[in-house]
């Protein structure tokens, strides 16, 4: 179970009225106040517009056309009481993808000794967890394929299934003789299942698409000794056919393509390679020895920084892995997602809810006053929330626009989201 994640939502306790408000008309802000408690003023049926909330006796009325997101001033908000509401965070899927030169043969020791270790860490910070493997798999890690000799991964227990590179309920491991030039296509490829990359292919390997979670943050790690031959931007956004790397082969649309619904949206790309250079990513990593890796591995580098991932120099050996496998862990961890669907809690000293006097506040660097829309269906391109059921709601659902940007809020380590009783909902 994932661990939960409290944030405060302030209840407002049905007050009468809102700061500024009066309980004995409805109150209306100036259209060009900007602000949720400027003074009352009368204001004519017939130049108010029809209401898209009803009115109620005793109840503050707030303006009809409150954009869907709202920065809200320090005192703009009803008085407040709180009560702490927990968060989950949605689960985590992390896919491996393991260059099978011969020469990755110390890197792919160490992927073998820690993963284990790997995702008992990720699991001790409360995390519900999946691991993928993409990797040529055997038992016997020398093998020799048609094409040459390969180095073969086989993860033990408790991950495997069984010892002899068993899959188990948090690991799938899809045999996959990753080409050094080629992780990226393969990744895409094996994902979609397209010409040359299925398990029949010497390119490819079995399916592993239906082992990832919708829901969950996904999370890719690269460990090579060398550059990809598909550009970063391609691997995100290209648009399906023929490999541009091959003549033969077929890829399915980039990550970030509508086409796989979101299902790799917010991911993060980590990963161990040649790089050498802090400013430089053409720059090589040197060996003990005064080697060097085949490339530096500036694709990886880009796609590191643009996801917000973490990377260390393959030349540094074993005393690279534990602060990698450890720095992963805290990546994987700072990109989970929270869900967007809040469970109301129990008003304070036995209120009783009223759907109609709610609303949704996200506080970070600001506070965005999220405006309510009627359901899923009417979600706004700038956000908005709705009830799980209007005439006996128990949870809010956030949009997906104010989800993400709860999240991006989130992410940065100050942000709370309050649910607030008292004042008439805004519509969005």
């Amino acid at each position: 179970m994932s661990r939960p994640h409290v944030f405060a939502l302030s209840l407002l306790a049905f007050l009468p009225a809102c700061a500024g408000g009066s309980s004995e008309r409805p109150f209306v802000a100036p259209a060009d106040s900007g602000a949720l408690d400027a003074a009352p003023r009368d204001v004519a049926p017939e130049d108010r517009g029809a209401p898209e909330v009803a009115v109620y006796p005793d109840v503050p009325m707030l303006p009809r056309d409150v954009p869907t997101d709202l920065s809200l001033g320090a005192d703009a908000a009803c008085s407040r009481s709180s009560v702490a509401a927990q968060v989950e965070r949605l689960p985590v899927d992390i896919i491996w993808m393991v260059d099978n030169s011969i020469s990755m043969a110390p890197a792919i020791d160490e992927v073998i000794r820690g993963l284990n270790t790997f995702a008992a860490l990720v699991g001790s910070r409360g995390l519900d967890y999946r691991v993928v493997m993409l990797s040529l798999r055997n038992v016997q890690r020398n093998v020799t394929v048609p094409e040459g000799r390969r180095y073969a991964v086989c993860i033990p227990p408790p991950l495997a299934g069984d010892s002899r590179c068993g899959n188990g309920p948090r690991f799938f491991h899809s045999s996959v003789d990753v080409r050094s030039t080629q992780p990226l296509e393969q990744l895409l490829g094996t994902l979609g299942q397209t010409m040359g990359y299925t398990a029949a292919d010497p390119r490819g390997g079995e399916a592993w698409r239906d082992f990832l979670r919708p829901s969950a943050t996904k999370s890719i790690v690269v460990v090579t000794d060398d550059q990809s031959r598909l550009s970063a931007d391609l691997f995100e956004t290209f648009r399906g056919g023929t490999n541009p790397n091959s003549r033969t082969f077929d890829l399915p649309p980039g990550l970030l393509d509508p086409s796989w619904e979101g299902l790799f949206t917010g991911y993060s790309f980590s990963g161990i390679y040649g790089w050498g250079d802090e400013s430089n990513p053409a720059v090589r990593c040197t060996y003990p020895g005064g080697s060097s890796p085949s490339a530096s591995g500036s694709v990886y580098t880009t796609l590191v920084s643009r996801r917000g991932g973490v990377r260390a120099r393959i030349c540094d050996g074993s005393a690279a892995w534990g602060p990698f496998f450890d720095r992963i862990a805290t990546a994987v961890e700072r990109n989970s997602r929270i869900a967007c669907d809040l469970a109301i809690p129990p008003p304070p000293g036995g209120s009783v809810l009223d759907p109609r006097l709610v609303n949704v506040v996200v506080r970070g660097a600001s506070e965005t006053l999220i405006g309510k829309v009627a359901n899923a269906a009417a979600c706004r391109a700038t956000g908005g929330w709705y009830y799980d059921n209007e005439a006996r709601p128990t949870r809010v659902n956030l949009c997906p626009a104010s989800c993400e940007r709860a999240n991006a809020e989130l992410r940065a380590g100050s942000a709370a989201i309050e649910v607030q009783f008292g004042c008439i909902t805004i519509p969005g």
